[in-house]
């Protein structure tokens, strides 16, 4: 079952990526009393992800935090090594970087997708949601490879 507005996210173990490496953490931890502005990308260093979802959180953190945003994170079936270096790349400080390794947390939110046919296994759908002390208050998934509805531009109109 996807998850919903409405909902509380499942608590699952996520893995920060912080400039001392990894760090472990429970996701009912990490969002619990703050509005977070969450991304989730099929892969860091892919094409879309890289040239525009990655890019648009990071030009727009000022103004999402301006409009009630505590953090702004961003979640891929990845590892934290590969997370961080992307978000250094990417030259982000705004970002927090949340590697779902195993796909946990988007299996447990019913948002995975097939990309064995490109050699990458199961991944997680391009999608975005605001998380308000733990509970989904919107949710944005996008069809099949689009880039409409997770971006930080439409998720500011949602604030």
């Amino acid at each position: 079952m996807t998850i919903s507005v409405g909902d509380k996210l499942p608590d699952v173990k996520l893995v920060k990526a912080t400039e001392n490496g990894p760090e472990a953490l429970q996701s009912s931890d990490y969002f619990a009393g703050k509005k977070v502005a969450l991304f989730s990308v099929p892969g860091a260093y892919t094409p879309t992800c890289s040239a525009k979802h990655l890019p648009g959180f990071v030009d727009k953190a000022a103004e999402l935090k301006a409009k009630g945003v505590d953090e702004i994170a961003c979640t891929a079936v990845n590892d934290a090594f590969v997370m961080g270096a992307w978000n250094k790349d990417a030259g982000s400080s705004d970002i927090t970087m949340l590697a779902d390794g195993n796909a946990d947390f988007v299996k447990a939110l019913g948002l995975t997708m097939d990309g064995s046919g490109f050699g990458m296994g199961t991944r997680g759908q391009r999608f975005s949601m605001i998380v308000d002390d733990g509970t989904v208050t919107e949710l944005n998934v996008e069809e099949g490879g689009d880039f409409k509805v997770s971006s930080a531009d439409y998720m500011l109109g949602q604030l």
